[in-house]
């Protein structure tokens, strides 16, 4: 999305800049002239994430911005309060706030210990409403007074909640924040919406998730701050209380080339799918129940199309995709072709078939046979099952995410 000017001279305090989503909706509108407070708690560089407050504020400055990076943890009300006042003093005030910030850990409820519960809900929930609490005096002097918050669409769908309640909870308050701020706001003039994104988003969040080779199947950050631009620069009273999507978004702007924003252009038509969010794809034509195995050899003529897939992919099970792996699965499928199978890609030479493992499984994978027969047959990625809510994970995540490699791999050798 080509720059207006429109920021120009005002003052954006942005949660969580120093990399991601943050830093790219800082430096787009830096590139207006824009001031930036850099609110966030990397000082000092990370062994495992990039970037600090400091070198996001020189790419700021050098995209054409003035920059005032802040160590802020947004659990710390002090700490909140005195960037705030530092903003205030350097820039004479603050005109829009992203609420950014953001502690994710997808575990069910016996896996959620209360440390990270803690931590999700002081950094989405709270975070955000103590950080617009404290930028409020500020935005109602503004006269382009906006709050955005990277949350998602409020749903009361369960799938949302069940593999990871703790997480949606704390998310969601993000959300219920931009409900009710918008309506109490209203007189003041402030905007307050919510911006996620359609597909998942190349950033070091999605790469722990699902790994590095993720990428490959989501966009880049820019598509997010484009969005966030195209928001930021709508005057307030006309666009407040909408809960947005980036594609939808920058679609209403006129820009009808999304290519641009994948990560691997080839790919632009078989992205992931972000958490909150129905399914993007194309539907698969085969699903469980449209045919029966007829072969003899591998039982009765009713096993049905997971066994007929099972049967395929433990005859073309190699050293090298076992090595590669490295891991056991149960499978706890659900609907027409309901029952317990397991891959044990661990152990040479490996099985495949009914029945829990003989081992203990590294993860357990639960879900509807249609969508399991797409996962195992190639048409459906398990980062993308577990990001639009249709695969719950229990037990080593990263593990369970080597299936897309391994399906990619049995898809090729066996020609499912």
């Amino acid at each position: 999305m080509i720059n207006t000017g429109k920021l120009a001279g005002r003052t954006l305090f942005i949660t969580g800049a120093s990399r991601g989503i943050g830093k790219a909706i800082a430096l787009k509108a830096a590139a207006d002239g824009a001031n930036i407070v850099v609110a966030a708690k990397t000082a000092e560089p990370h062994p495992k994430l990039p970037g600090t407050i400091y070198t996001a504020a020189k790419e700021i400055e050098e995209a054409g911005g003035k920059a005032l990076p802040c160590i802020v943890d947004v659990r710390d009300e002090n700490q909140v309060r005195n960037a705030v006042q530092s903003a205030v003093e350097k820039f004479g005030g603050i005109d829009i706030v992203i609420n950014n910030a953001s502690a994710i850990s997808l575990t069910p409820t016996p896996q959620t210990d209360m440390k990270r519960y803690d931590l999700m809900h002081n950094i989405n929930t709270r975070g955000t409403f103590l950080v617009s609490k404290e930028c409020l005096p500020y935005l109602k002097k503004s006269n382009h007074a906006h709050i955005l918050n990277i949350s998602p669409p409020l749903s009361m769908k369960s799938h949302w909640f069940a593999n990871h309640v703790a997480y949606t909870m704390a998310k969601y308050g993000m959300s219920m924040c931009v409900l009710g701020m918008a309506e109490e706001f209203k007189k003041d003039n402030i905007a307050v919406n919510a911006l996620w994104p359609q597909t998942a988003i190349s950033t070091a969040a999605m790469d722990m998730l699902a790994g590095k080779e993720s990428s490959d199947y989501s966009r880049k950050p820019e598509i997010m701050s484009d969005a966030a631009y195209a928001i930021l620069i709508k005057e307030p009273r006309s666009y407040t209380g909408n809960f947005a999507i980036d594609e939808k978004i920058l679609k209403e702007a006129g820009i009808t080339d999304l290519v641009q924003y994948a990560c691997n252009p080839e790919n632009a038509d078989k992205l992931m799918a972000d958490f909150f969010l129905d399914d993007v794809g194309p539907e698969n034509a085969l699903q469980p129940g449209s045919h029966k195995s007829t072969s003899s050899s591998s039982g009765s003529a009713d096993d049905g199309v997971i066994a007929m897939l099972f049967k395929k992919i433990e005859q073309h099970m190699t050293p090298e995709v076992i090595e590669k792996t490295g891991a056991i699965y149960q499978f706890e499928v659900l609907g027409d072709e309901a029952g317990t199978w397991h891959l044990d890609l661990k152990n040479l030479p490996g099985k495949a078939g009914r029945g829990p493992p003989e081992n203990s499984p590294d993860a357990i994978l639960t879900m509807d046979s249609k969508d399991f027969f797409n996962m195992l047959s190639g048409q459906l990625k398990p980062a993308n099952a577990f990001l639009s809510g249709k695969l719950k994970i229990n037990g080593d995540m990263r593990k369970a995410m080597k299936m897309e490699k391994l399906m990619s791999a049995l898809k090729n050798k066996a020609k499912l």
